[in-house]
């Protein structure tokens, strides 16, 4: 007998109503959400590193990555204002409506990781995708190893979720090492690139997993320090993050020579990566 319970992609826009707007940092705003339909709302499940397609009506549509956890958090996304659509967004105010397709993707994994050392490696807004990983991950703490995460920002102001940091700090078996790449007046944590956490930290590479996420430089650098640590290709996770129409593979625009980000991905391992010839 099948699952009537069970939850479908939605492939056509269900609108969700803004229910609170939160500042992160300059142009980077949260918004939490709920479905009008309480079916949907109750049934709507998601993996961490999967996305959804966000309507802004009026304005059109984008792919946007989900910071909540799969469990126990609240349905929200993080969104930095740099187009014609993201800008309608930021424009919005609680009780303002906006469409949610999806959600899509392959996702990361986390039941095959189950009894491993893992590793978070983030810079700037590079925070955002990996957010629902780390807070699932705690949710089932004694499932792991060593959990850490190393997160580095140009600045103390370009800190995402320094709410959710501060929580983190304090959090007994997870290591949390922040910097910020130079000194400034009040900042008394760590100085310099996040890569160079990486040594301070003492990451193991037996049984261990890696999810990066950050600008390109940032990334080159944390997979040319891990690999040199010994941590294997297939074992250092991330995702291909590209201007996706459709979410479901039939417009080819996020391709990349035989791979659709949007339906294959957005999650894949540096191996990966490196076959399909990717410039990160």
């Amino acid at each position: 007998m099948s699952d009537k319970s069970a939850f479908k992609i939605l492939t056509v826009p269900e609108v969700a109503v803004v229910d609170e707007i939160k500042d992160e940092i300059d142009e980077v705003k949260t918004f939490y959400l709920s479905f009008e339909n309480k079916e949907i709302e109750k049934k709507f499940k998601i993996k961490s590193g999967q996305f959804i397609m966000c309507t802004i009506f009026g304005a059109g549509e984008f792919a946007v990555s989900l910071p909540p956890s799969p469990e126990n958090d609240r349905f929200h996304i993080s969104v930095r204002q740099v187009g014609k659509v993201t800008g309608a967004l930021h424009q919005l105010k609680p009780g303002d409506k906006v469409g949610i397709r999806g959600p899509f993707g392959n996702g990361f994994p986390f039941e095959e990781i189950k009894g491993k050392n893992v590793i978070y490696v983030a810079g700037g807004i590079g925070l955002i995708p990996l957010r629902s990983s780390i807070v699932h991950v705690l949710q089932h703490r004694n499932e792991f190893g060593r959990i850490i995460l190393l997160y580095g920002s140009r600045s103390s102001k370009d800190l995402m979720y320094r709410y959710n940091i501060d929580e983190w700090l304090k959090i007994d078996g997870f290591e949390t090492y922040v910097t910020i790449d130079r000194e400034e007046p009040g900042w008394s944590g760590e100085v310099g690139f996040v890569h160079n956490l990486i040594g301070k930290a003492k990451v193991p590479t037996e049984n261990t997993v890696a999810f990066v996420c950050g600008p390109p430089v940032m990334f080159n650098a944390v997979i040319k320090e891990l690999l040199s640590q010994g941590l294997s290709e297939d074992d250092i996770i991330s995702t291909l993050e590209r201007h996706m129409k459709c979410g479901i593979g039939k417009c080819q625009h996020c391709a990349i020579g035989r791979t659709l980000v949007c339906t294959d991905g957005p999650v894949y391992t540096y191996r990966q990566i490196k076959t399909l010839g990717e410039q990160i």
